[in-house]
């Protein structure tokens, strides 16, 4: 293959991902924007009517299914994945759409019906706590993006036009970013 089919046939590779990967970066772009503006959406929550004595286990293998169970006994209609335990509270998972969140206090355990709007669900995917089929997409993301950008290297470095400005825009962008990691 000559280089002007190799880079045409780069070129194109280097536009698919990108288009492919356009959607998942303006999510990261918006909400990380909103984030940094100080717009971080909200949430509804309700509170939910926990009998006494009502406890959970979260290191016991029928844990999900007890929760499943009381949430099916207080009708409660959450579709959840998993289920996120950290210390004395839990929460159904995934956070980007309906969900319970769960609280142990003074041995009395609180429970509430937490419905995100739309800032909140879209923050709560970036964070990485939507549905687990998103983990997999981002981590697609993550592997087109690496080709996308040494794709668009290559194209810039097989071009007699492009090669100069491709070689002082990477070490440009090389040195800022470690000075920007060790430095500043």
């Amino acid at each position: 293959m000559n280089k002007s089919k190799l880079r045409n046939l780069l070129v194109k590779l280097h536009l698919y991902g990108a288009a492919l990967l356009a959607p998942f970066f303006l999510l990261v772009a918006i909400t990380g924007g909103l984030k940094m503006a100080g717009v971080e959406g909200g949430t509804q929550e309700t509170p939910l009517t926990v009998p006494a004595g009502t406890s959970f286990d979260a290191k016991s293998p029928q844990f999900e299914d007890d929760v499943r169970t009381f949430l099916k006994a207080q009708k409660v209609n959450v579709d959840f994945e998993y289920i996120r335990a950290r210390g004395n509270s839990f929460t159904t998972r995934p956070t980007s759409r309906p969900h319970v969140a769960f609280e142990e206090k003074d041995g009395q355990l609180t429970a509430k019906y937490v419905e995100p709007d739309t800032i909140n669900a879209l923050m709560e995917i970036h964070k990485g706590h939507g549905p687990r089929i998103y983990k997999t997409l981002g981590w697609v993301a993550g592997l087109t993006l690496f080709f996308v950008v040494l794709g668009g290297l290559f194209i810039g470095l097989l071009s007699p036009a492009y090669r100069k400005p491709t070689i002082i825009s990477s070490l440009f962008g090389s040195l800022v970013f470690v000075w920007a990691a060790f430095f500043a």
